[in-house]
């Protein structure tokens, strides 16, 4: 099989200061891909850098950190802008910043809808409206979408992080037919239960049986290799042995 070479692309991840995003970025990087990602707040952002750093010192100017809230408009422009201004171009987008808030529908606060919605859905589509002609101009690019399985399954206390996950999956199919004869390819995965910090659960010993953060970024590096013939346009991704129920 003839791979797809991502070693020297520009990639821009979305929240990958930890978790999932953290691991693809330092998978990435491994790659030899230069990346570009974005936290909330300066900290996360600069402790990342330098502690990527730290574990690779062949890094050096191929990593960009910034501060930027997806859910803006304005601060996904600015980012973009930033990225272009120091790498000259982006070759790969993973929209993977998301949030959890789960509750019934009743107690769930317009707020906290509006949050998860603005960055789990909207955020994508500001990110993929602004970088879509940089990878078209380009000749071509790979955007992944990190979504989950509660974009497929709904469950109780999940109205709107089901809402906003089902609705990146319908997104993302519809930009795949839209794009692909501009020779960008369009995934989205969906996990399900990953050992992470998301929606506020901290990590503990119990927590082995879930997939790991490496194990998303394994996935997707191989989505990017594959030949440019071929789009993987989604994957499911389970723990092999959750605990029983009952």
């Amino acid at each position: 099989m003839s791979e797809t070479v991502i070693e020297g692309k520009v990639a821009v991840v979305t929240g990958g200061t930890r978790g999932i995003g953290r691991a693809i970025v330092e998978r990435l990087l491994k790659e030899g891909v230069r990346v570009a990602f974005c936290g909330t707040s300066r900290k996360s952002v600069d402790d990342a850098v330098r502690e990527m750093a730290a574990l690779n010192p062949q890094v050096g100017d191929a990593i960009f950190g910034a501060i930027a809230d997806v859910s803006k408009p304005s601060d996904v422009k600015q980012f973009i802008a930033n990225v272009m201004e120091r790498f000259g171009r982006i070759n790969i987008l993973v929209n993977n910043a998301g949030v959890g808030i789960f509750a019934k529908v009743s107690d769930l606060e317009p707020a906290q809808w509006e949050r998860m919605i603005g960055l789990n859905l909207s955020g994508v589509y500001y990110c993929c409206h602004e970088v879509l002609p940089i990878l078209q101009a380009g000749g071509g690019g790979d955007v992944i979408n990190i979504s989950s399985l509660a974009g497929k399954n709904a469950f109780a206390s999940g109205g709107g992080y089901n809402a906003s996950k089902f609705g990146l999956n319908g997104f993302s199919e519809a930009m795949m037919l839209d794009h692909r004869n501009d020779g960008v390819r369009v995934s989205y995965i969906m996990p399900g239960s990953v050992d992470t910090e998301f929606g506020g659960e901290p990590l503990d010993s119990v927590s082995a049986w879930k997939i790991a953060p490496e194990d998303i970024a394994d996935v997707l590096v191989a989505i990017l290799r594959m030949p440019g013939r071929t789009t993987v346009s989604r994957v499911e991704i389970r723990p092999s042995r959750p605990p029983r129920k009952g």
